[in-house]
């Protein structure tokens, strides 16, 4: 790594906390991620009792797994590092500070790619603390019933990095979108459609369409946190490793239609 790209490198990060709402946005998302999927767990230590011996004998690990990572917390997780994704370019283009940014890097692609690595690793980061804390809290509420999972249980630690790699993955989406639609608002409602709305308009009973629904980042993301045997049987079910392709697929795709938007249109 040169000396230049360093200096792109530290210059990125200083633009990533020099936004106002970058602060707010990882703390109310963090917030709003471990709240629901605590407030699942607590439902469920309540209600435990009073559960059917079928369920009581699937808890650990399918449901167990399910309250520390709900596809509500996921929802609300997507769309919160979505949004910063997306502002980490376009606020740049909202300010007109982007014509600095070119006229002192006139390599575009340099500055796209730097800012693409700053934040998949603060995103990183994030991702890995919100799922740490979100499976450490909901199973120490869960063991109070005795049916808490350790992260040494078959399957949960593949499912804590899914859940975690979803926020590169999706912030990668949004920087992605953001750099070709240049808008915030069209931006986060384009995002939620492709990330949350389609997923939940499209169902597997078809090859076809369950397809579609496993390429989605949401669907290799429920995929990746699949743990023991499910009850209801799957007709097209997906594999690990496809799912994990899905992940990579969509991450490189975004920095990709984020270099040839930014190098090929007007500032």
């Amino acid at each position: 790594m040169n000396a230049r790209f360093r200096d792109l490198l530290a210059a990125e990060w200083m633009k990533l906390w020099s936004l106002r709402s970058t602060p707010w946005a990882f703390g109310v998302g963090a917030f709003a991620v471990l709240g629901v999927n605590l407030n699942a767990a607590v439902a469920d230590y309540r209600n435990y009792p009073h559960y059917a011996r079928g369920i009581r004998d699937l808890f650990v690990p399918i449901w167990a797994m399910r309250d520390a990572f709900t596809l509500g917390g996921a929802m609300v997780f997507m769309l919160a590092t979505c949004s910063i994704g997306a502002l980490v370019v376009v606020g740049e283009y909202g300010t007109g500070q982007i014509r600095t940014t070119f006229a002192a890097v006139p390599d575009r692609r340099a500055v796209v790619a730097a800012k693409a690595l700053v934040l998949t690793g603060v995103m990183l980061v994030y991702g890995a603390l919100v799922a740490a804390v979100s499976f450490a809290a909901t199973q120490a509420v869960l063991s109070g019933r005795g049916v808490g999972m350790s992260i040494t249980h078959e399957g949960a630690p593949a499912a804590v990095a899914a859940s975690a790699l979803l926020a590169p993955v999706c912030a990668l989406v949004g920087f992605g979108l953001g750099a070709l639609l240049r808008h915030t608002a069209v931006t986060i409602v384009t995002a939620t459609g492709v990330l949350l709305l389609l997923p939940a308009l499209v169902d597997d009973r078809s090859r076809w369409s369950a397809t579609f629904l496993h390429a989605l980042p949401q669907g290799a993301w429920r995929r990746l946190t699949e743990v023991g045997d499910s009850p209801v049987p799957v007709d097209y079910p997906w594999t690990t490793g496809g799912a994990w392709t899905v992940y990579a697929a969509w991450s490189l795709g975004a920095v990709v239609v984020a270099m040839v938007a930014v190098h090929r249109r007007d500032v």
